[in-house]
């Protein structure tokens, strides 16, 4: 079954960010394909920037994977608007799917996707079983970018679980929402897993503030009037 995602469509600047973001990816090597994104707190849009990183990389050519790992709370499912049923991350760790089962292709030719599935009562227990790592290692051979989306750091134990299988790992950070203090305590806790950080993300920023936006929007502005 294909799966059509409803995405909104990202305005100039977010899409270019993305796109750099996509470039600073790929100059940290061809060994890290394998990353997982997770952030402080709930609600620092770390699924969304997972989510359109991966979409960047798909339409860049690069084979991609969304894993959604986030089995206490997804929101992946009603954000793209996916009505029909779907197997997930849960149904093939708790061996009632294989691996093959709960990937989907989506309208992007290069973009595949795995949902997270029903909500199990020990999810880091699953995630840090064997399945979980024969996922890791299959899908690494299949695609050239495995982005896996994870519950919050500051909150679960989950992303930590899931760090030790991956290649690298991005901290997404919300801009005015999030301590220093508390910032560096989640970075030294995925340290301690021995995943290399590959940088932090600040999230949510008014960009109204920023003196070049500002700039561009006048420009914009004045080019709509000609």
């Amino acid at each position: 079954m294909k799966i059509k995602l409803a995405l909104k469509q990202l305005d100039y600047f977010s899409d270019e960010a993305y796109k750099k973001l996509r470039t600073n990816i790929q100059l940290c090597g061809g060994n890290k394909k394998v990353i997982a994104f997770t952030s402080s707190i709930p609600n620092e849009g770390k699924s969304s920037v997972s989510l359109n990183l991966a979409l960047s990389m798909a339409e860049a050519g690069k084979g991609t994977l969304f894993i959604d790992a986030d089995l206490r709370k997804s929101v992946l499912k009603a954000r793209v608007r996916v009505k029909d049923k779907v197997d997930g991350l849960t149904n093939y760790l708790t061996e009632q799917a294989e691996i093959k089962e709960i990937i989907y292709s989506t309208e992007f030719p290069e973009l595949d996707i795995i949902f997270s599935g029903p909500v199990p009562p020990n999810p880091a227990e699953l995630l840090g079983g064997e399945r979980f790592q024969e996922l890791v290692h299959q899908v690494r051979k299949e695609y050239d970018y495995v982005i896996i989306d994870t519950p919050p750091l500051g909150s679960v134990i989950d992303c930590a679980v899931i760090a030790k299988e991956c290649d690298g790992a991005v901290l997404v950070i919300e801009s005015d929402k999030i301590s220093y203090k508390f910032a560096q305590e989640v970075k030294e806790q995925l340290e301690k897993t021995g995943c290399p950080i590959l940088g932090a993300i600040l999230n949510k920023v008014d960009m109204t503030q920023n003196k070049y936006y500002v700039q561009y929007k006048e420009y914009q502005h004045k080019v709509s009037r000609k």
